[in-house]
């Protein structure tokens, strides 16, 4: 059986049996392509969030009634809050969607869901009120930050890192779990 070299998703090369038709090169590609369609899916919901909370497009409030919502909620520095919530949905869902530095980018979307989450707790588990869709955005961030983005992503064509590998993933998941906590510790009253 004749072996091709084959580029995984962690942008290692591996030699792949029976060449790119095997069944092996097929799932790899099946992956790849799963990871792609769930980037873009999460990415672009969260970007589309983050252009809502800056900017009130499609159909948003805006960042004055943003910061109004952030304060009701208790957090000190409304305006601040609302900016950055908005700068990281937009930009870590871009970068999501597209696949560049996908790890941070999902650190990112974790610490803003776990805030969410953190915020909506005690309001049950289904929406309108509750965690259900927070839940779901919160470990798509944390699947794609683990497995990275998937051979069909910007990362690949960046000098470093070219290779994902899971300890990125940790750090970044941990990275997004600590900027929540410090957040909600230091600007939740």
């Amino acid at each position: 059986m004749p072996f091709s070299s084959s580029t995984s998703s962690t942008g290692t090369h591996t030699a792949v049996p029976g060449g790119t038709g095997s069944p092996l090169a097929s799932a790899q590609s099946g992956m790849d392509i799963g990871l792609l369609l769930l980037r873009c899916a999460v990415g672009l919901t969260m970007a589309v969030h983050g252009t809502q909370k800056l900017f009130g497009w499609f159909n948003g409030a805006g960042l004055d009634s943003t910061a109004g919502f952030f304060a009701s909620d208790g957090y000190s520095a409304p305006k601040a809050m609302a900016t950055v919530a908005g700068l990281t949905e937009t930009f870590c869902g871009l970068g999501l969607a597209i696949g560049l530095l996908t790890p941070l980018a999902g650190a990112g979307i974790v610490g803003i869901m776990l805030n969410a989450i953190a915020m909506k707790w005690g309001n049950g588990f289904f929406n309108p009120a509750g965690i259900e869709y927070d839940l779901v955005l919160l470990t798509a961030a944390v699947s794609l930050a683990l497995a990275g983005p998937g051979r069909y992503a910007v990362d690949h064509f960046l000098p470093v890192p070219r290779t994902h590998r899971l300890s990125h993933g940790i750090a970044a998941v941990a990275l997004g779990a600590v900027s929540a906590a410090v957040v909600l510790v230091a600007l939740h009253d």
